[in-house]
């Protein structure tokens, strides 16, 4: 399963860095949504190639196999769920956490219907290297963008400070639990499952040195509170 990459923490967006200019609030916004929306497109397209979802992907699709709704709409569904679970391990949840809930579920259900059939591997091995570079980029943006972790994220940070254990080992726990359940269910485990566990890390650290956004002076002050990226590597 996919494991967490090193913190960026040589990046402007660290935890330990200032925090951005309140100037760069509205490129942030920007970066907000369109990473929350280009990471649901990408997931459409891993679900229109066939050959394996990301993690939370899988039991998303599981699920949606099971219950009869949209991918997307599970999404939400989940998403919210595990915000709940944010309580007993107070966490603070963030606009990016919030709308993460939402953005993502809808830009894939929107892309889904727009998306044709592939049926041949012609098609379908380009829309999964087109998914799994997308998610990357899209990681970038939502993460340096510093509005809060996704749910799914703060549950393995709050899991982490609440019982001690490294990110690597809670991280790990968790997909191989979030796989194994989706793939019982009927999600598809397959190559891309596996290229999106190598290739995530590389890409999204690409990513948000690409995107980092400047930080504020020192003695700055912010119209919205920054989360820390270095927490949180995907959003779904």
């Amino acid at each position: 399963m996919s494991t967490p990459p090193p913190s960026p923490s040589p990046l402007p967006s660290s935890p330990l860095s200032p925090p951005p200019a309140p100037r760069h609030l509205p490129r942030r916004l920007l970066q907000l949504y369109a990473g929350l929306a280009l990471y649901g497109v990408s997931a459409a397209l891993l679900v229109q190639a066939g050959l394996g979802m990301e993690p939370w992907g899988v039991l998303h699709q599981g699920l949606a196999e099971l219950t009869g709704l949209t991918i997307g709409v599970v999404s939400i569904v989940v998403g919210a769920v595990v915000l709940l679970l944010w309580i007993p391990l107070r966490q603070r949840p963030g606009l990016g956490t919030v709308s993460n809930v939402f953005v993502v579920g809808l830009a894939m259900d929107g892309a889904l219907a727009l998306l044709p059939d592939a049926h041949t591997l012609t098609v379908r091995v380009p829309l999964m290297l087109a998914g799994v570079l997308l998610n990357g980029v899209a990681t970038g943006l939502y993460i340096a963008a510093r509005f809060g972790p996704g749910p799914r994220d703060g549950l393995m940070t709050g899991l982490h400070r609440r019982t001690g254990r490294s990110i690597r080992l809670v991280r790990t726990a968790i997909e191989v639990a979030v796989v194994a359940t989706g793939f019982v269910l009927g999600g598809t485990v397959g190559a891309g499952t596996v290229l999106y566990a190598l290739a995530i890390g590389p890409l999204a650290q690409l990513s948000l040195r690409l995107f980092a956004v400047s930080p504020a002076s020192p003695g700055g002050s912010t119209v919205v509170a920054a989360g820390p990226p270095g927490q949180a590597i995907l959003p779904g």
